[in-house]
């Protein structure tokens, strides 16, 4: 046992993992690595944004294979222990249970976070000396009779262990691409790098299975064949794999009951539909649900919903190319931050901030980090826990022009809303109308509406906003549920060529109200008054109307 060879610290993190009360067992995915394990020589990199449990499925399978201990207390009693198996044509051959054990502690594995490594260096030659010195001092310690002739590096004494004992190796290599975010790795040091760990794992008996995670896929970084032996495996296009990355609907349904069974009624701050509000949004290619792990895991533990986003490095990076308008995203996110999804062609690698150059690089990042969802052929915002740090970028970045200035005025917005000075809202959307850029043509109801999220951005603060969902007998444009009891909601519809009148008469007949009362009922929120908001826009007068009416 080493620090990195069949480490007991990887054992240490999946065990605290599975104890934990909102543990989500994916340990099927192993039945899946099996075979690439019994074939040999198989290379896997699997990329999703932080957040979305890359660490604990490399702990899991560094705990499962590993030769370090024995892990038959921790593995027992999971799905891996439970699931029979299936031929190939997927039918449960019921008659012959797999066995686990078969496969379990067998190999030599060898585990790295880079995380570590990278953090403690000052320079790639440093990084690299730290990681194959503890590498050598490990070979040599479980290997003590292997005559390694003087050499010490991993890379050569690998293959002499293999020349020798026969013995094959998993690779887990978690975090692969941190270093590529130091500020003392250069562009020849990703190279080198590159190549040091196509040299590890390309073409090599010693390797049963390389098992790499990280945010960025390999394709960006390795040119020509350096390092074509990885299979890399995305959430916004491969669907392999997609299923043990993120909680499903079917898995957050379970935590939620873990926690009302924790939590007293009385106590419990949180509804099952908070958690779909808040964390959801995220789909496979396959158009699977999934949510963000951490931040579900986050709220339930804290008995507290806000946002747990924590990526702010990334978001920062990125956010100067919104600021700057490079590629004109700009108005990209204007409309996402509207509640719009935009039409994008997402690339199968996210280059780093420092070197994006295209809208679609832009873009093909922000959904590489987790900052959009991306679904047939466009880009969205997945929830409100991300739509709170776009809306947080557009109020604080003046450089956004015509933008932040629609921001900003939806403070005066909100409170003219409030106080029934529909003279304000008037003007305030026809500044909205009248900039000398505007987003968009202001020509149907979708684009009206639009641009009245943008000018209701700072409702956000204080209120939850729900848009074009079912309610009553009809879909209603806009209900603001407030946050802090006591606080008044809005019920917001807008007509095109019509009048605020015939909108507060389209809220009454379709008794939007009603869903508004249900919600605040399952809140367990006492409100105040209950306004109703009609916006009309004349597209021959170019002019708008409002009227407020309490119910």
């Amino acid at each position: 046992m080493g620090y990195y060879l069949n480490s007991q610290n990887v054992y240490s993190l999946y065990e605290s993992e599975v104890k934990k009360p909102y543990f989500v067992d994916k340990t099927k995915m192993l039945r899946a690595l099996i075979p690439l394990v019994e074939e040999g020589n198989n290379h896997i990199c699997i990329t999703r944004p932080r957040r979305f449990g890359k660490s604990v499925m490399a702990a899991m399978v560094g705990a499962f294979f590993s030769k370090g201990m024995d892990s038959g207390s921790l593995f027992g009693s999971l799905n891996i222990a439970k699931n029979p198996l299936r031929n190939p044509d997927g039918d449960l051959e019921i008659e012959k249970k797999f066995d686990y054990r078969k496969y379990m502690n067998q190999y030599h594995v060898i585990y790295i976070n880079f995380i570590k490594p990278s953090s403690l260096s000052s320079s790639y030659e440093d990084f690299i000396r730290r990681i194959e010195k503890q590498m050598t001092k490990d070979l040599h310690k479980e290997f003590p009779d292997v005559d390694f002739g003087g050499y010490d590096s991993p890379l050569e004494e690998l293959s002499l262990i293999y020349e020798e004992k026969r013995e094959k190796f998993i690779l887990v290599f978690d975090e692969w691409d941190c270093i590529f975010h130091k500020d003392y790795i250069s562009n020849d040091g990703r190279k080198k790098f590159i190549n040091w760990l196509a040299a590890l794992t390309k073409d090599t008996g010693y390797v049963a299975l390389s098992y790499m995670t990280g945010v960025l896929p390999i394709a960006k970084y390795s040119s020509g064949s350096t390092i074509n032996n990885f299979h890399e495996y995305t959430m916004a296009t491969d669907d392999l794999y997609s299923e043990y990355f993120g909680f499903t609907d079917a898995e957050v349904d379970d935590l939620y009951l873990r926690y009302e069974k924790r939590t007293p009624d009385r106590n419990r701050n949180i509804s099952r539909q908070d958690l779909k509000d808040w964390y959801d949004g995220y789909h496979t290619p396959s158009s699977e649900r999934m949510y963000n792990p951490r931040s579900v895991v986050e709220a339930l533990t804290r008995n507290y919903i806000r946002s747990y986003w924590t990526g702010t490095g990334s978001y920062a990076e990125i956010s100067t190319y919104i600021v700057n308008d490079r590629a004109d995203v700009k108005k990209d996110v204007a409309l996402m931050v509207a509640g719009e999804a935009v039409k994008a062609n997402v690339e199968e690698y996210a280059a780093t901030a420092m070197s994006l150059s295209t809208r679609n690089e832009i873009l093909s990042a922000m959904v590489v980090y987790g900052f959009l969802n991306y679904e047939d052929g466009k880009v969205h915002i997945p929830n409100r826990e991300l739509m709170d740090e776009f809306a947080k970028t557009i109020r604080e970045k003046e450089d956004l022009g015509y933008i932040y200035n629609l921001a900003v005025a939806s403070d005066r917005m909100l409170q003219a809303t409030l106080k029934g000075d529909t003279k304000t809202m008037e003007e305030i959307l026809q500044f909205a109308h009248d900039t000398e850029t505007p987003l968009l043509d202001y020509n149907d109801e979708t684009e009206l509406t639009a641009i009245v999220n943008l000018v209701y951005l700072a409702a956000r603060d204080s209120y939850y906003v729900e848009r074009e969902n079912k309610a009553g007998e009809g879909y209603v444009d806009f209900i603001f549920y407030p946050e802090r009891p006591g606080d008044d909601g809005l019920i917001l519809e807008l007509k095109v060529n019509d009048t605020p009148e015939a909108a507060i008469q389209q809220i009454k007949d379709r008794k939007y109200v009603l869903k508004f009362q249900g919600k605040m009922a399952e809140k367990k929120r006492h409100i105040g008054r209950i306004l109703m908001v009609g916006i009309g826009y004349d597209k021959k007068k170019k002019d708008h109307h409002c009227k407020i009416e309490i119910l």
